[in-house]
Order: structure tokens, then sequence, then C-alpha cells
């Protein structure tokens, strides 16, 4: 069994593999959620089907696997007994899995531990609301949209990493050999994580603490020091002079791997910080850190940059129509399309409200306002279902400003904002510069 919908009208799929019982009673109700936040759910009750749609499924699609199913696939096998790890062996292991699972289940800590062998993108316990369900997974989509890269700033010779597998990982090691001027490159920087050797530790121990007083520095910023093999007065005496973790030297792929593994820790906490919880997006606090990053650097490679601010035209109307709930929604589904449009050194906030701020890498102003109205056009050609077979479109008004006429993260904001106000005022549903 299966359910489609109009691919051009719905572009993101969740592939849901469920009892035929499971989908009779809640695809209707699955699927209105999930229109509403602009992807389609696609329903299967065959292992084989599922599988056959698998592969020819986009690269961005999710995929739920209720374990109910498999459950009954081992009853149901008269030939001979069949044992979960072989059913989780028939799912493709290119595709990340969701798996739903019941609350008995996930006591089984063997079965746990099968999940995550199983390209277990994440897992939820049943019974889940069929809204709620929905809205985790449209955050599953977002997450996939903002792999963030992370910066490393290494005081002595970066060539004890791997530094192929951290590019992999999207991290940049920045390499520097004079510890009295590390502090300033760090201000400069604002990197992730500094990690110093042990020689240039040896040699200058108050390092660490110039570092930490620096009030301009990122308070979550980890000063890590590298050893060359163990020893214990000296870490007791790092730990004293502030090193957030002390790694011992190791094979280039293990010591990246600890620094992977580090940062990506580092990042969830710099979430917790930096974004939006209901879209994803990066918040306020955020996009000014990363701001002055993007700038810094374009201005150092020489690049042009463009601000652009947005806001979703006559929000108040639509909260006070059809309510809040139905506002995240537009919400949400903003985020989603302006994504879409993000490189890879593009940066999309959401400020607040129904507001947000887009900064596009290595673009003239021309090509910056073909990109907006591209990006209001697609938002504009939305459906909304407002009410069961009522559908409502509606638009946003921007306003952009460039380097190197503005150089700073303020003045290109309050430009920006000065021409969205201007979009306002011309009638809205348009692009200002």
């Amino acid at each position: 069994m299966s359910y489609q919908d109009d691919d051009a009208l719905f572009p993101r799929k969740a592939y849901l593999l469920a009892q035929t019982f499971f989908i009779q009673d809640n695809r209707d109700e699955l699927t209105q959620h999930a229109h509403k936040y602009d992807f389609d759910m696609l329903f299967f009750d065959q292992m084989a089907d599922f599988k056959m749609a698998l592969h020819q499924a986009p690269h961005d699609a999710l995929f739920v696997v209720d374990l109910d199913v498999l459950s009954s696939l081992q009853k149901n096998d008269g030939n001979r007994t069949l044992f979960l790890r072989d059913l989780f062996a028939q799912l493709p292991d290119d595709r990340d899995y969701v798996y739903l699972q019941t609350e008995r289940q996930s006591g089984r800590f063997l079965l746990q531990q099968m999940l995550v062998e199983s390209n277990c993108l994440a897992f939820a316990d049943k019974p889940i609301a069929n809204e709620k369900l929905v809205e985790k997974l449209f955050n599953l989509f977002a997450r996939s949209r903002h792999a963030e890269s992370s910066m490393v700033l290494m005081l002595g010779d970066t060539g004890v990493f791997d530094q192929s597998l951290l590019a992999t990982r999207n991290i940049r090691l920045v390499e520097h050999g004079d510890a009295h001027t590390l502090h300033r490159l760090a201000k400069q920087l604002q990197p992730d994580v500094v990690i110093i050797d042990e020689r240039h530790y040896r040699q200058t121990d108050a390092i660490v603490p110039i570092l930490k007083r620096n009030l301009e520095a990122d308070p979550s910023m980890e000063i890590i020091l590298l050893l060359e093999k163990s020893d214990e007065a000296l870490s007791r005496k790092a730990v004293s002079d502030g090193f957030d973790t002390i790694l011992l030297g190791k094979a280039a792929d293990i010591l990246s791997q600890q620094l992977v593994n580090r940062l990506s820790k580092i990042r969830l906490n710099q979430d917790l910080i930096s974004r939006d919880r209901a879209t994803g997006l990066l918040n306020k606090v955020g996009f000014q850190q990363r701001a002055h990053e993007v700038i810094m650097m374009a201005e150092a490679e020489g690049k042009p940059l463009g601000l652009a601010v947005v806001d979703i035209d006559k929000f108040k109307t639509i909260n006070d129509t059809w309510g809040h709930h139905f506002g995240d929604i537009v919400i949400k589904r903003l985020s989603l399309t302006l994504g879409a449009f993000m490189g890879p050194h593009d940066l999309l906030s959401r400020f607040g409200g129904e507001e947000f701020v887009v900064l596009v890498w290595d673009i003239t102003p021309e090509k910056m306002l073909e990109k907006l109205n591209a990006m209001r056009e697609a938002f504009g050609a939305l459906r909304f279902e407002v009410e069961p077979g009522e559908f409502r479109q509606f638009s946003f008004s921007g306003g952009a400003s460039f380097t190197p006429k503005f150089t700073t993260e303020t003045a290109l904001f309050l430009e920006a904002d000065a021409m969205l106000y201007q979009a306002k005022q011309n009638g809205r549903n348009r692009i200002c510069a």
C-alpha cells in the first residue's frame, strides 16, 4: 500500500513503513499535518514495496520504520525463524532511518543497540501524537540543511591530524606558530577550539589565562592541550591554568576522530544558545557571531557580500485569523524555502517573530536581487491549507545592503532594515535596495 501526491507541490518526502491498521487509522491526519509543513507522507505496509521506493527516493527524504512491522515479519515467515538483525539487514544500508518503537521495545537494551547499528537517524517511543511526529520529522528535515562548519586554531604543527578527515566533517584547521600573537588571532577568527601543543605551553604558560581573559573572546571556546605523552604533573598544572581538555598524542586518525567527537558536542551546546528552536536556524545571537567571521573572511579574500532582511507581510493578520500555531507553520515553511537558496558559505537567521536575515557570500548587488526575488516568488507560490480544502498564499517583503559600501554586520543590517521599511511602504511583496 502506498500513497502518492503531487511531487511538484510537496518536493520533500517522508516514507513510512507501518502495519496496515496503523496506516488506515492515521494516514489522513498524518498527511494533513505533513502538508502544512510543506512535505508529503508516503505509506507502505510491505517491506518489498518500501525497499523498492527507497532505491528511487531523493537523497533528502526521511525514512520511518515502525518496529511492529519487523515483529510481524518475524512471526509470519513460516519457512524459517527470522531474527530482527536479519530484518534490519534487509533495509538498504545507504539510508538512515527513524524508528518507532513501543515502550516495551525501548526497554530492551540489545534492541536499542541493534537500532544504533542499523543506520538509526533517530528513534521515538509510541504512542506519539500524529502532529508531534510530523513536527519532529520537520525538525529533522530542517536540521539536515544546517550543517555548520567548525574552526580549530592550533598553536603547533597541524600535521599530527588527518586533515582530509577533518575536511570531510567541515572542520577548518588553522596553524599558527607564535604564542605571543595567538590571542590576537583568536580574537579575529573566533574559533570553536584552540589547541596548544606541549612544546609551546612549556615555553609560554601564560597563554591560556591571556586567551580566557579577553572580554571579546567567545566564552564557549574550548582550549585543549596536546601532550606528547602522559605527564601527571604537567597535566595538573594545565588544568589549574585553565585548559578545558587534555589530549595525548596518538595516530592521526584517532586524534582527528577525538577532535570530531569533541566538536560535535561543542556544536550541540552552541546550538542551544545560538539557534532558534522552532526552525533550527541561527538566532540573532548566533547570526551576529557567525556574520562577524564571514565578513572578516570576505574582507581578507576580497569577496563581496549581500545582506537582506525579509519580513512576512501582514503576519499579525495571519495569526489573528488562523491562530498562532498556523503562524508558526508559515514561519517554518518560509525557513525551508529560504534555506533551499543558501550556499555553503551563506548564513540564514530567524531574528525573531516573522523576521529573517540572509547573508550571501561572493555575490553582486544584481545577483543578490535576483536571488531574493526568486526566494520571494518561491514562497509566494506555496499553498497553505487554512481550512480543509481551502488554500491561501502569502508573501514577504525584503530590504538589501551590500559590501564594500557597508563594512560591518551592524551597518549592513541597519541599511537593509531601512530598505525593508521602504518595501513595506511601497506596497509590500517586493525587494528594495
